[in-house]
Parts: C-alpha cells; structure tokens; sequence
C-alpha cells in the first residue's frame, strides 16, 4: 500500500531511495541544484557504475552544477520541456512528490508525497515507471549541451559564482534564476528573475 510522506519523510526516503539502488535510479525534477548529501549519494552511485538518468525542466543550471555532472560518467543527465513532475525511483521503490531536486526546496519548503513500493503495489509502480521512461525518451540528452554552457561561461565574465544563493520568488516561492537585462537603461545588469515568467514576473535585484 502506498506511504503518505511529509516534508522530512520525504527528505529521508529519498535518500534511502538513492542509496538502496542496485541497477537503474530516474530522478526526475523540474528544478535542479543538489546538496552535497545528495552529490555524494550520486558520485557512490557512478563509482559503482549504476544507470542513473536524471531529467530536469529548466534551463539556467547553475555554474557548479555544470561542473559536477561533467565529471560523472554514469550519470545521464537531460532536459523536457515544460517539464513539472517530481518523481523519484530505483526497481524496487518510488516517490512522487512535490519536492524538487534543489537544495533550497529541501531545506525550507513544506512538501508532502507518496511512497510506492513495488512489492506491494506492482501496477501502481508500474504506472509511475513507464511514464518516467515516456519523459525520458521525449527529453535531449543534454551532456554536450553542458560543456557548451561551460565554455559560455568562460567567455563571458558574468558574476554568477560571485552572488548569493538563488533567492525564492516572492509570490510563487520558487528559486529564482540570474538573469541579465537586454533592454533599456538597464541593458547589461544581472538581475534574479522567476522562471515561472511569464505567468509569473517577479523581479528582485542583485544584491552587491
């Protein structure tokens, strides 16, 4: 029978999710900036040349995260567009969630879930698992992508590395991306905006 998890139910079977898999691990999450906790549950898993895939909806990935993955053999990382589940698993066990893979949402968001054991909920599992493979085969691999973005970056001198963690949006609470502004007086300046835009057009400005 499926679990009801709260926030830090949610937080530890995704950990146990993560280090109980054997074979295969998906993890799949619109927004996407891992604790170390969590980087150092991956880089286990890539040591010992598990699959894992993780699917990500937003484009603006931060400058260490670029880093990380690159060095990560087995680990396959690419994005969906207009991607907006959260859903975690390994063979044996599965969350859907409203939790993102981002540290901020980890440590300051109320989130709830649902745990599914395959053992006891075969269908159900099955279910969740197939639409994770339908996400997966719509999504672009994105590791090629990845070394691009990391030569942009060493093209252009922007101040990501130099600024504060992504603050949450005001009005929708989620994390915000930098931003650089490419009209008006204020072309040129970075910015954090909400990439929920345009639904959602929250502004704050760079704090120096």
């Amino acid at each position: 029978m499926a679990k009801f998890l709260n926030t830090s139910a949610t937080n530890y079977f995704l950990e146990e999710l993560i280090k109980d898999a054997k074979d295969r691990l998906i993890l799949i999450s619109p927004f996407l900036k891992l604790n170390d906790r969590i980087k150092e549950l991956l880089t286990d898993k890539n040591r010992l040349k598990i699959d894992v895939r993780i699917v990500y909806g937003k484009s603006e990935l931060q400058p260490e995260e670029i880093s990380w993955l690159k060095e990560l053999t087995y680990i396959r990382t690419s994005f969906c567009k207009n991607l907006h589940a959260k859903c975690y698993l390994n063979e044996e066990m599965c969350i859907v969630t409203s939790l993102n893979l981002y540290e901020f949402s980890q440590v300051n968001n109320n989130e709830m879930g649902v745990l599914i054991q395959r053992s006891e909920d075969h269908d159900l599992y099955r279910d969740a698992y197939d639409e994770a493979q339908r996400i997966i085969r719509v999504s672009e691999e994105v590791r090629i992508t990845l070394e691009r973005v990391a030569s942009n970056s060493d093209e252009h001198d922007t101040s990501t590395a130099n600024t504060a963690p992504a603050p949450a949006c005001p009005k929708c609470g989620t994390p915000m991306v930098l931003r650089i502004s490419k009209r008006g007086d204020t072309k040129g300046n970075s910015f954090w905006g909400c990439p929920g835009y345009p639904q959602c057009r929250s502004l704050l400005p760079i704090e120096n």
